[in-house]
């Protein structure tokens, strides 16, 4: 039994309840401690004088650092368990997050943003671990509202950030006492889940296990190729395609992130009501419709409708695509996670590339019809990929 395996025997109700509280709290501080990197970032620019692209290798470290070590850390957390993993990697995660206001010098700073990225990416996969037991052990679906506490801890994160007077190192120092707090208190309400010897099996994992993980893994690099294209293009759309008013080109992030954190609030009702293959295939419907609006029609009014439709769609599709890798028979849920989540991670970052390089041949309206058959792809064979498992 592997650990995405759901437990012999029901746990107790309250159990269940405390697991549940203490997995939304590492959601919530994971989207925190994230959020106040990026509210970070300029005062990084200016500490150092960086110019954009200098600045550019900086963000791409923290990724960097997910991706280099994604798939060790899976290996690590399916021996170690989720719940030791986030104790750990929490500690990890909170003093990196709390050194970058520090960094005497630059290449120092890019190192600890390596570790930082590569701590990011192991919270990541154990809190998903921890989701993915809660959820089974419930009676009504939990995924998406788990994941809508991210979002929540991103928003919170960033506010934070807004307070007059406070420093980049107090802002750091805060986030980073409650991620350290809250990630050493799950001991006592985490789930427990069997630890996983990669060596057990031939490469940790039957090939059947690994086809598996790889199909899921490319429909999460499409949907997650469109998510940050979505992130990063929206604005530069409303403005240069929708010749929106200046003061609406920041609408355009608030509609897609509105219509991402309403969706993942009310995810789980519709997983419960409709079954998770048709919320995937509706979603994936609902994400193209948006993204199709936006560029058939693009004024501003029906672009921000248009962004808000394809968040709305959007929101739900990793949850499902995670809880879906934590029941690969074969391999550890820690490692078909971190499989999963690596191929998310390249398509969030080679998203705004794609539609960047279109739109330098075709146009941004163009590239965003191209978004739109994308997300098309994901709704009409996600089902596929999830079938045995949702």
């Amino acid at each position: 039994m592997t650990s995405g395996s759901s437990s012999s025997s029901a746990a107790a109700p309250h159990r269940i309840r405390n697991a549940t509280r203490a997995t939304m709290a590492q959601f919530f501080v994971n989207g925190a401690t994230f959020a106040t990197w990026g509210v970070l970032i300029p005062s990084v620019k200016g500490r150092f004088a960086l110019s954009d692209a200098v600045l550019s290798l900086a963000m791409l470290a923290v990724a960097g650092g997910a991706l280099l070590t994604m798939g060790q850390s899976g290996k690590w957390i399916a021996r170690a368990g989720s719940a030791r993993a986030l104790r750990q990697v929490g500690i990890l995660y909170a003093a990196t997050l709390l050194l970058i206001p520090l960094a005497p010098q630059f290449w120092m700073l890019v190192l600890l943003l390596l570790v930082f990225g590569s701590a990011m990416a192991a919270f990541d996969v154990a809190m998903s671990v921890q989701a993915a037991l809660v959820e089974g052990q419930r009676t009504r679906p939990i995924m998406s509202t788990l994941h809508a506490m991210f979002s929540i801890g991103g928003i919170a994160g960033a506010a934070l950030g807004a307070v007059p007077g406070l420093s980049p190192l107090a802002h750091a120092a805060l986030v980073g006492v409650v991620t350290l707090a809250v990630s050493l208190s799950i001991g006592p309400f985490a789930l427990p889940d069997e630890v996983h010897d990669s060596a057990a099996t031939p490469h940790g994992a039957d090939k059947r296990a690994r086809r598996m993980v790889l199909v899921l893994g490319g429909i999460a690099f499409l949907a997650l190729m469109c998510e940050g294209g979505m992130y990063d293009w929206a604005a530069v759309y409303m403005r240069d395609v929708a010749q929106s008013p200046l003061a609406w080109v920041s609408y355009s992030y608030a509609a897609f992130s509105t219509g991402m954190a309403a969706g993942r609030l009310t995810g789980d009702r519709i997983r419960a009501r409709i079954g998770g293959l048709r919320t995937l295939a509706w979603s994936g419907a609902a994400g193209a419709a948006g993204i199709a609006l936006a560029a058939a029609w693009p004024s501003p009014l029906t672009t921000l409708g248009g962004l808000l439709l394809s968040g709305l769609g959007i929101a739900n599709l990793m949850p499902i695509f995670f809880l879906a890798a934590a029941r690969v028979p074969g391999m550890a849920a820690a490692e078909s996670i971190a499989a999963v989540a690596r191929f998310a991670y390249v398509g969030m970052l080679l998203g705004p590339v794609f539609i960047g390089g279109v739109a330098e041949h075709l146009g941004l309206r163009l590239s965003f019809v191209g978004v739109a058959l994308v997300m098309t792809v994901v709704a009409l064979f996600g089902g596929k990929a999830v079938r045995r498992f949702i």
